[in-house]
């Protein structure tokens, strides 16, 4: 018993004698003091930082300071902490870092700086201790040390990026741009959104704000005037960091980068979003990159490449390891890349930054250099512009750089512009200067350019249906006037149009063509817009339009295609989708009344249909992929729901002014001039059938070599052209047009 006694008298205490706790302000300081004196005692220079014990000292202070931060209560600062931030031992590190001594320390030091951030709950960043070595670590992104530590860096920065979406306030103390000098507080309109207050300290042992921690650490710095700096434009800062890793060669380093950017430029805070915008270099630097990327393309870049180059994305550029399928490629991609990241920017930024940034896209990139380049004489360069800024328009899906593309192609000018002749100046020279493309000497330039033009077409914005095309039939004076007492409009003669019609019974055929003018109708009055065209009406316009080619020019009999209905349905797709578009464009069911018109007013079309008419008019003496080009944007352009377009393209009865003309009334002429050449070409109807089986590659080449090849070529696209026409006519009829 005595034995039992004595044993159970041993495990008692044993159970109440405690294991000697850690001192965990005694062990973070031996840590530090172990790191300094290994710079005191060492002799090897060259001994890499990883062989040091310096990697391991650093994640023990680190694993001390998260376990401390957990046992303190919330809002209170642990003593190791308060170590850290007295002796200055982030600004030591950092000043290690610059030296890179021991080779590889910067590594190491982005690393503890990242890991500290980020797993620190308390919010450290508006302490001048550990702002002012961030941004002198922040410094040395641009320093021409190697790209070893980029990995490094990027995890820093991320860190800083993820602290600043969760509080946007601190985005003060890592832009150099709007930095805060020793204890100043930072700006009120970054204090977080929803905040009335400052929260009540705790009158236990709390956290001390900024400026009381600073004047009790730095006790040496406490008469420094509170200020705002505004630095050189040059200073790095955490914007400047993050985009030279955008740039990075390493795939992962770039795209974390880019990740990051966008989740920093997305903060909901208008106070950070301004200081971005104004502050941080941010839109240059985007925007000189951009510029860069685009000059560095090669001159010796096939246009026909950058037209058929796919979508490239700032996400996937780079993951394909496939060889470049064309000299230039890389270069194409990475400039398309960035675009696309400038594309997101602009459309997930916030407004304040998207805005920014488009301006700056705009002024530098958009006028600075792709204008230039539009405007240059050399053929091939016009070519390989003209296909890059193609390329734009089809890219660019954000409104904010949407808009300002617009502009930069159309101008900012309000108003249609006058006739070529009446001596005034253009209103915005680069848009005159690609219309007047439209109809160069070059077949090349001219398909180019029609192709941006049908690009453009296609965007959703108003602007550019009304600067090209509206603004000149806003007054409808392309319409003649009845005199005064001679108001009643007269009926349309309903007759049948037969496939066989011949052009000298048709009554808008008139022999000669006498001058410039054009009048395709002697009928006396104007007919009054109907709200919605009768079926009657319909199949008349649609006849109007299919027997418009006389039999003895037609060929699509005769071959197995799907034909019309083929054109109906694809019509009924590009209506809906441009129906879409002019949904929120606010445009009239019906044509404005002629009361409220001006009728002193003179009609000019604009030098945009005027070039697509002339170009139209020699349809039978151009090139098949000229003529196939010209009527795809005049297609375009008849589908849009106006009803001023829908009247002037697309009615043949319309009673013309003096000196009008029209998309029908260009046709008959069209018409006219094939009929006087059919006759004159011998065996016509046989000719023509092989080029249409040739063009459809029904035919051998070598059974193709026939003459008058361009003429015959162009009867072929003149015939689908109607029946597209036509169809379009059918399917707007079916639809009620939004308003």
């Amino acid at each position: 018993m005595a034995l039992l006694g004595r044993l159970g008298a041993l495990l008692q205490r044993a159970v109440e004698t405690e294991e000697p706790r850690l001192d965990l302000p005694v062990a973070f300081t031996d840590h530090w003091k172990g790191i300094t004196q290994y710079y005191l005692e060492t002799t090897d220079e060259n001994k890499p930082a990883k062989e040091t014990d310096i990697p391991w000292r650093l994640k023990q202070m680190l694993d001390i300071l998260a376990y401390e931060e957990k046992k303190q209560p919330s809002g209170e600062t642990g003593p190791c902490l308060e170590y850290l931030l007295q002796h200055k031992i982030l600004e030591t590190l950092s000043t290690l870092a610059k030296a890179e001594y021991p080779t590889g320390m910067r590594s190491h030091v982005l690393l503890f700086f990242s890991r500290l951030l980020g797993q620190m709950q308390c919010p450290l960043l508006h302490y001048l201790n550990v702002y002012r070595p961030v941004q002198k670590l922040l410094h040395l992104g641009n320093d021409a040390l190697g790209s070893e530590p980029e990995k490094e860096m990027m995890q820093l920065v991320a860190a800083l990026c993820t602290k600043i979406k969760q509080d946007p306030a601190l985005l003060p103390y890592v832009l150099e741009g709007k930095s805060v000098a020793s204890g100043q507080k930072v700006d009120p309109a970054f204090q977080p959104q929803g905040a009335t207050a400052e929260p009540a300290l705790d009158p236990a042992r709390t956290l001390p704000t900024p400026v009381e921690q600073d004047r009790r650490l730095c006790p040496e710095e406490t008469s420094c005037e509170m200020r705002l700096v505004e630095p050189a434009s040059s200073s790095p800062n955490l914007v400047t960091s993050l985009i030279s890793l955008c740039k990075s060669k390493k795939r992962k380093v770039a795209l974390k980068a880019q990740e990051n950017l966008l989740l920093l430029t997305s903060i909901d805070h208008q106070a950070a979003a301004l200081a971005l915008a104004r502050d941080s270099r941010l839109c240059p630097l985007v925007a000189d990159h951009l510029c860069t990327l685009c000059e560095a393309i090669p001159a010796t870049v096939n246009p026909a490449d950058v037209t058929t180059l796919q979508p490239v994305s700032w996400r996937l550029q780079g993951s394909c390891v496939e060889e470049n399928t064309f000299p230039g490629q890389a270069s194409l991609e990475a400039f398309f890349a960035w675009l696309d990241l400038c594309d997101c920017l602009a459309k997930e930024a916030h407004p304040v930054v998207a805005g920014a940034v488009s301006e700056t896209v705009a002024q530098r990139f958009f006028q600075g250099v792709l204008q230039p380049q539009l405007l240059q004489m050399s053929e091939r360069g016009i070519l390989l512009s003209t296909a890059v800024l193609t390329a734009l328009v089809r890219h660019i899906r954000s409104p904010a750089l949407l808009q300002e593309l617009v502009g930069f192609v159309l101008g900012t000018k309000e108003g249609p512009a006058v006739a070529k002749d009446a001596g005034h100046q253009p209103q915005h020279h680069l848009c005159s200067q690609l219309i007047e493309r439209c109809n160069h000497l070059s077949d090349e330039i001219s398909m180019a350019t029609l192709r941006l033009f049908e690009e453009l077409l296609w965007l959703p914005d108003r602007r550019i249906m009304h600067r090209l095309v509206l603004d000149h039939l806003e007054e409808r004076s392309y319409l003649l006037r009845s005199p005064p007492g001679q108001e009643e409009s007269l009926a349309r003669e309903q007759e049948p149009c037969e496939d066989g019609l011949e052009l000298e019974e048709d009554p808008y055929f008139i022999d000669g063509f006498p001058g410039t003018s054009f009048q395709v109708s002697t009928k006396p009055g104007v007919p009054v817009p109907k709200q919605q065209a009768q079926p009657e009406d319909v199949k008349e316009v649609v006849s109007s339009f299919l027997c418009l080619v006389p039999s003895e020019a037609k060929t699509s009999a005769y071959l197995e295609e799907a034909g019309y209905d083929t054109y109906v349905h694809d019509a009924s797709v590009l209506f809906q989708e441009c129906c879409t578009k002019a949904s929120c464009w606010h445009w009239p069911k019906a044509p404005r009344p002629l009361e409220t018109c001006s009728a002193s007013t003179g009609f000019y079309e604009g030098r945009f249909l005027e070039v697509l008419f002339e170009r139209l008019m020699r349809i039978l003496d151009q090139p098949y992929a000229v003529n196939l080009q010209v009527t795809s944007v005049l297609s375009r352009l008849a589908l849009f729901p106006h009803p001023h377009l829908h009247e002037y393209i697309l009615d043949p009865y319309l009673p013309l002014a003096p000196g009008c003309r029209t998309l029908f009334s260009v046709l008959i002429r069209v018409i006219g001039d094939l009929m006087q050449r059919i006759h004159r070409i011998p065996n016509f109807p046989t000719n023509l059938l092989l080029v249409r089986r040739g063009l459809m590659g029904l035919v051998p080449a070598v059974e193709q070599q026939i003459g008058h090849r361009t003429l015959l070529e162009g009867v072929v696209v003149l015939e689908e052209f109607c029946k597209e026409l036509a169809a379009i006519v059918f399917v707007k009829s079916m639809r009620e047009v939004p308003a």
